[in-house]
């Protein structure tokens, strides 16, 4: 069995001219117009600093965004704008990742439930939408199962949680340490790498399908969240946790967007979380890879907003008992 679970393989550079005119379009309103700062806000959680974004606001529930492994709160500039135009959205670091410390009783996978829990509790927030990418996902879900009533729908990006079980233990340790130790070499060094296409190419290929195509302001906000010590804790955490088992548990909306060529989770994954949680459906995003919404966020968002707005199963209820 390979290291990862996917079959896709890196693009070539000159494939990057046919990904389609919306690949790597900053979405509007653009991230690089808001003064972030204004933004940033910080709590203690279980004796450690937390550091999140919290902007926008609206009637409907707000948007909790929660970020993959290795990444951090800027994985979401090309979404936060777009959403808070509507929505109040929240955009955390996960405890050991971005600016966050470590948590005191480690990671897990179920403890990152319990955190976004904990972490809504303090916003006095009752119910919330969950969009997860990669490790968010799987956390994002994990903290539906544990809290039904919490979340109000549930938006799975490239989500964890189903190959990574079946994975070989020791080559994916391996791999992660190495990811580790670049992502620390690279946040104080990496910054030539993203500037320059060809090398961008070659740091980001495994993450996105057409990294020359990304804009080299957003790899390098990315990369700010490299390094942190989570890593290896949140990796070994996720090839620990199995809750497929309980996938049907899951009964809000659920919506699951995928890349076709996604190298990290592979795209099978999609069609068996759509298996598993029934009020789910999935779109798949062609020639993209782990983080279509960042790759084509202006189609990401238009998709998400779609589903925000769509009415709630118990809304449509009401409508039938009304008509009969």
């Amino acid at each position: 069995m390979a290291v990862l679970p996917s079959k896709a393989r890196p693009a070539l550079i000159r494939a990057a001219q046919q990904a389609g005119d919306d690949y790597g379009v900053t979405a509007q309103p653009s991230w690089r117009e808001i003064n972030w700062r204004d933004h940033l806000r910080s709590m203690d959680i279980d004796g450690g600093h937390v550091n999140y974004v919290d902007m926008g606001s609206g009637d409907e529930p707000p948007v909790l965004f929660v970020h993959g492994l290795g990444g951090c709160w800027q994985n979401w500039l090309e979404n936060l704008p777009r959403v808070a135009q509507q929505r109040r959205v929240i955009a955390p670091d996960l405890p050991g990742f971005g600016q966050s410390e470590m948590p005191l009783d480690g990671i897990s996978i179920p403890g990152y439930g319990r955190f976004l829990d904990k972490l809504l509790d303090r916003l006095g927030l009752d119910q919330v939408v969950v969009v997860g990418n990669s490790m968010g996902g799987f956390v994002g879900a994990e903290l539906v199962i544990q809290r039904p009533a919490r979340v109000e729908r549930l938006v799975l990006v490239s989500a964890a949680g189903i190959s990574i079980t079946n994975v070989r233990r020791r080559p994916v340790q391996t791999w992660g340490r190495a990811a580790a130790a670049l992502g620390a070499y690279g946040a104080a060094h990496l910054k030539p790498a993203i500037v320059r296409p060809r090398l961008r190419h070659l740091t980001l290929g495994y993450v996105a399908r057409h990294p020359t195509r990304l804009a080299a302001d957003l790899c390098w906000e990315i990369m700010s969240g490299a390094g942190r010590p989570g890593f290896i804790d949140a990796l070994n955490a996720l090839l620990d946790y199995d809750f497929r088992d309980r996938l049907g548990d899951i009964r809000v909306p659920t919506f699951i967007v995928w890349g076709s060529e996604d190298m990290l989770v592979p795209v099978k994954d999609a069609s068996e979380f759509e298996r598993l949680i029934p009020n789910s459906r999935k779109v798949v995003f062609e020639d993209t890879g782990h983080v279509p919404m960042l790759e084509r966020p202006e189609t990401f968002n238009s998709l998400l907003m779609d589903f925000l707005a769509e009415e709630r199963p118990a809304e449509r209820g009401q409508e039938t008992e009304a008509a009969a």
